[in-house]
């Protein structure tokens, strides 16, 4: 009989890695309205290292699609009408015939071509966008709006060249047509400035939005992480702060905030809970923390600056290192008890200590849950670059990554690209593909699942390899592409295109291979 407490624990961690957690078939209350399921992070464009504006958006939700295409330009017949959509961040793939439409509103004369994703991400020229669920409270949610959170996106992004201008849109359309969503923050980055927008429903009964949107200070960084963020704001001072026409009458109607309770505070009139949430409060520090350590931010404060100036500039290797931050040699590291002496009486973490237990390893080790920037649920994480110096179809970057940001490589999508690589436009939600590029990817993180001390550093040769070489290559293609577009922008749009999707299917390739290699290399350990 094996008397040694680690097999025992290799057995237990390696059930619960095999056998999913069984669903909830009633969700309590508070679930309902507040979440903990992604994370921005915003950049000035002075506060980077090369000048460009960034937002970013890692899509934790765990069951939102996975296909993504490059919806081209589009012309538009005076009177024609524009279909919306519920729920279009869970369709099939592009040509989804079961996708009905709710409803339509007046179509413009011209759509901007834009990276069509479950929540659309940067249009051709430039502006991008992230997000994250705030919830709110329940009582701000209407079903009489047509407007869900991903068609504002796509809305913004056809119809909108500034950060400033989708703010605009979005009030318009929501008082004429209604939101129907739960509280969202959305995070925007055009070429010149960043804005964090957060709206809710105007309340039962009612069609229209409830909204407010602040500006981050060109030389700062921000985050959002499933948390209302702002705070007192001054519409005064249209160049930081803007609002939706409601935003003190509603508060004051409800008994949420009287004017002999001091300054209006946005979050506690309309998402107090929100504050109090460790999953979101805990993001926030550790964001902050890690781009501005000088602060000595406390891990247990209910609030953090809306902004802060990060001590050095942030690149964009920077934030892909804190999306991948598991918390490790901070007091909230689960992995931090799973120890063992290995053959050089040396103490190391166990093999299968992973950061990323489920809840029943976690209460069958006793260890407390922290919900990480890093998640196991990520459907991609969006990274994006906007950068005025260059034409639109060169400036605007999107690194995008499958699954679990930690264990795979992101690579370019360069917004002036025709299309996507053909495995990306392949839908996996609903069965396994090999045709479909986010099963490559996932394969290779779950399969890490396993023995994550020693397979995560096997797959960070192969992400990190994939990533320097995007990154190195970076200067002399975009160097290439612009003096190709200066005598012809087909011709660079055509490489832009070869570009992308040789990068990305490179990238695919090489994690097909790694996935067949992992199961021959630790197949002794299953």
């Amino acid at each position: 009989m094996n008397k040694n407490p680690f097999h025992h624990m290799v057995c237990i961690l390696l059930f619960c890695v095999l056998v999913p957690s069984a669903p909830t078939a009633v969700l309590a209350e508070e679930e309902v309205y507040e979440s903990e399921s992604c994370t921005s992070i915003m950049v000035g464009k002075l506060a980077s290292v090369d000048g460009s504006t960034t937002t970013s958006h890692s899509c934790d939700s765990n069951s939102d699609r996975s296909w993504m295409t490059i919806v081209p330009n589009r012309k538009h017949k005076t009177g024609s009408l524009c279909p919306i959509f519920v729920d279009a961040k869970n369709t099939r793939g592009p040509l989804d015939s079961e996708v009905k439409a709710a409803g339509s509103i007046p179509q413009v004369a011209e759509t901007y071509a834009y990276l069509n994703t479950a929540y659309p991400i940067m249009n051709e020229y430039q502006l991008a966008i992230g997000e994250t669920t705030i919830g709110g409270r329940k009582e701000l949610h209407s079903v009489d709006g047509l407007l869900d959170a991903p068609e504002l996106f796509r809305l913004c992004l056809e119809r909108a060249k500034s950060a400033r201008e989708a703010i605009r849109l979005i009030d318009e359309l929501t008082r004429i047509h209604g939101y129907n969503d739960w509280g969202e923050s959305f995070t925007f980055a055009d070429k010149k400035e960043v804005w964090l927008l957060e709206i809710y429903g105007p309340g039962e009964g009612r069609k229209g939005a409830l909204w407010v949107a602040q500006r981050v200070p060109d030389d700062h960084v921000s985050v959002s992480a499933n948390a209302s963020r702002i705070r007192q704001i001054d519409l005064k001072t249209p160049d930081w702060f803007m609002a939706s026409e409601n935003i003190y009458s509603l508060a004051l109607e409800k008994g949420w905030w009287k004017e002999a309770d001091g300054p209006f505070e946005f979050c506690y009139a309309y998402a107090p809970s929100s504050r109090t949430s460790l999953g979101c409060r805990r993001r926030e520090w550790r964001v902050l923390s890690l781009l501005a350590p000088s602060l000595d931010l406390n891990p247990h404060s209910e609030n953090y600056p809306f902004s802060l100036k990060p001590d050095k500039k942030v690149s964009i290797p920077d934030i892909l290192a804190i999306f991948r931050d598991s918390y490790a040699d901070t007091d909230f590291d689960m992995t931090r008890s799973l120890t063992m002496v290995n053959k050089e009486n040396q103490t190391v973490k166990n093999p299968v200590a992973t950061p990323f237990m489920n809840s029943e390893t976690r209460a069958l080790l006793k260890l407390p849950r922290e919900r990480l920037i890093c998640s196991l649920t990520c459907t991609y994480l969006q990274i994006t670059q906007s950068r005025d110096w260059l034409p639109d179809p060169i400036g605007g970057i999107v690194w995008i990554g499958y699954d679990n940001p930690a264990a795979t490589p992101h690579i370019p999508i360069y917004i002036g690209s025709k299309q996507t690589p053909p495995s990306f436009m392949v839908d996996g939600r609903r069965e396994y593909s090999r045709a479909c590029a986010w099963w490559a990817f996932r394969t290779v993180a779950k399969l890490a699942q396993f023995r994550w001390q020693e397979m995560s550093l096997d797959i960070q040769k192969v992400w990190l390899d994939i990533e320097n070489q995007a990154f190195s290559n970076q200067e002399a293609f975009e160097k290439e592409v612009l003096a190709l577009w200066k005598h012809s922008p087909k011709k660079a749009r055509d490489r832009l295109t070869e570009y992308t999707v040789k990068t990305a299917e490179d990238a695919v390739a090489a994690y097909w291979k790694l996935a067949d290699e992992l199961w021959v290399n630790y197949s002794r350990h299953f």
